[in-house]
């Protein structure tokens, strides 16, 4: 399903990140030199649904009671808390303190949550007659259902829902398009059909199937779902005097406004309290020389085929349901974590910050394998969040006049967009071997990846290098993206041609590879699997 709101800014939009601003503000005031007391604290996030929907009529539900309902469990979730429950009296802030005072607290499962009493109860795979049906005389709709669903009443069609197989012929049938399929928003966005219903036709997530890849969350129209943040994590870091430096992803260009200054971005970073920010391109790099030798040495002597691994959500989807294809599936570290690595040779007891457009890879920074290297993750919304609360106009800000990060190379940058991934190991497996014939398919969005993955078991992809990127449209289609997804892959395009260097080949830090890989084997990736799998899993609290 296309997400057709994404670059639209929207009641929703305006809701979500109004949100992610108010904490933030509040964490900021939470500096040792403001005095302020936990109870001051406790109080302004109780008092927040109140900040943000003033007044006693309601602007976007029935009732104003219910839109400060649902704005207080987005606030729980931008602090990383859990849904409160709803069947004891509770306040916004409960549990905030232990969040607050626990170094190393992280998200506890699950991350992406439905808000239940927000949830509009869509309807799911049922097909219905509108208002359009002219009553035919040749009952087209009527005459080709496989199970006499199909009776007329006051002239119009009317489908028995008992009966019905959902199979959509009448639907094709009808010279009108009087007949209607609805699909959930959420369910029909979701590539591992996770999403349900429960005893109350609301939404509900399988999380034994969940990857945590967001598309549910940006394709809800009514806001009923949401992930977890660690806005207040990284703030309290910052607050602390801790050395915090962030690592942002490829897909960054064009999120915050402009063109790809990063002059700018440093700055701004850096009024938000950062000791620095690197490149993740420079770990695309890495990734890329790791996957092109792991493809030489390997395909097709060893494997049949190699998927690619920077897509956590894509990663996880292919080992768990084609198990005996894992093997397959790169074990190459990804971008996120390589480049966390090799901040931590120069900077081994900072606090390191992926910022980044994706909810799968908080997924990834649960594992216990890269916890020690990424200690936070935010997304870029969640990143314009902070911003705004600091009140820093990104467009206005001065250039810090250091030249761009020149390390990476356009391959690398190019990785936040379709097909970036499996062209840069093409291309560096070229550099060296330039007769050799590297057969490259990309697959966007997980239905599209699972499809290659059967395809590629059943012989068709011999000796292939696949890419699976679970949200349509690579890494510029996150779910923590800002922007038009057209407009981002332009932005990312563009400023991948300023690279001095073309291919992952050329990049000086390629000698670091060996040095990060730290000896991962394939019982470290069927430990990741497995952390993956438990991760997403949810308690009946929650």
């Amino acid at each position: 399903m296309p997400d057709t709101m994404r670059g639209v800014y929207t009641n929703l939009t305006d809701i979500r990140r109004s949100v992610f601003r108010e904490v933030a503000k509040i964490c900021y005031s939470m500096d040792p030199a403001s005095g302020k007391t936990d109870e001051d604290i406790d109080r302004e996030f109780d008092e927040l649904p109140f900040k943000i929907l003033p007044g006693d009529v309601a602007t976007y539900r029935e009732s104003v009671f219910l839109e400060r309902a649902i704005i207080s469990e987005r606030i729980r979730l931008a602090m990383g808390l859990p849904l409160s429950s709803m069947d004891k009296p509770s306040r916004v802030s409960e549990g905030f303190s232990e969040a607050e005072t626990t170094d190393q607290v992280y998200y506890q499962p699950p991350l992406i949550n439905v808000i239940k009493f927000a949830c509009n109860a869509c309807k799911d795979n049922v097909y219905e007659v509108s208002d359009a049906c002219q009553g035919c005389l040749a009952h087209p709709c009527r005459e080709i259902c496989p199970k006499q669903a199909i009776s007329f009443r006051n002239k119009k069609a009317f489908i028995d829902q008992d009966v019905c197989v959902k199979c959509g012929m009448c639907a094709k049938t009808c010279p009108y398009h009087a007949i209607h399929h609805h699909e959930r928003p959420c369910a029909a966005a979701c590539g591992m059909n996770a999403i349900g219903s429960d005893e109350h036709g609301r939404a509900d997530i399988d999380y034994e199937k969940c990857v945590s890849c967001g598309q549910c969350l940006i394709n809800c129209p009514f806001g009923a779902i949401a992930d977890k943040s660690q806005i207040g994590q990284v703030i309290w870091a910052i607050l602390s005097g801790q050395e915090v430096i962030a690592a942002v992803a490829p897909a960054f260009v064009g999120q915050f406004g402009g063109k790809g200054n990063v002059g700018k971005l440093r700055e701004a970073f850096k009024l938000l309290g950062f000791s620095g920010v690197e490149e993740v391109a420079l770990g695309a790099d890495l990734c890329t020389i790791q996957e092109a030798n792991d493809f030489l040495d390997e395909v097709p002597d060893k494997l049949p085929f190699m998927g690619t691994s920077c897509c956590p959500a894509w990663s996880v989807m292919a080992k768990r349901e084609f198990p005996e294809q894992a093997e397959c599936i790169s074990m190459a570290l990804t971008p996120m974590t390589l480049t966390a690595r090799m901040i931590r040779t120069q900077h081994p007891n900072a606090k390191i910050v992926f910022v980044g457009p994706c909810a799968a890879k908080k997924l990834e920074a649960m594992r216990k394998s890269v916890r020690s290297e990424v200690d936070f993750v935010l997304t870029f919304e969640e990143m314009a969040g902070m911003m705004d609360a600091k009140e820093i106009d990104y467009l206005s800000l001065e250039d810090d006049n250091k030249s761009d990060f020149d390390v990476a190379s356009a391959d690398g940058r190019n990785f936040a967009i379709a097909g970036g991934v499996a062209n840069a190991v093409a291309n560096a497996i070229k550099r060296r071997y330039p007769d050799r014939e590297v057969n490259v398919v990309n697959a966007e969005g997980l239905d599209e990846c699972r499809k290659m993955m059967k395809e590629a078991v059943k012989g068709k992809y011999p000796g292939y290098l696949l890419e699976g990127m679970a949200c349509p449209g690579g890494c510029v289609a996150g779910a923590g993206t800002l922007v038009a997804i057209n407009k981002s892959t332009a932005a990312v395009k563009r400023y991948a041609k300023r690279s001095p260097r073309a291919n992952a080949t050329e990049n000086a830090y390629r000698m670091l590879v060996p040095m990060l890989e730290k000896g991962f084997t394939k019982e470290d990736a069927d430990l990741e699997v497995k952390e993956s799998m438990e991760a997403t899993k949810g308690t009946t609290e929650e």
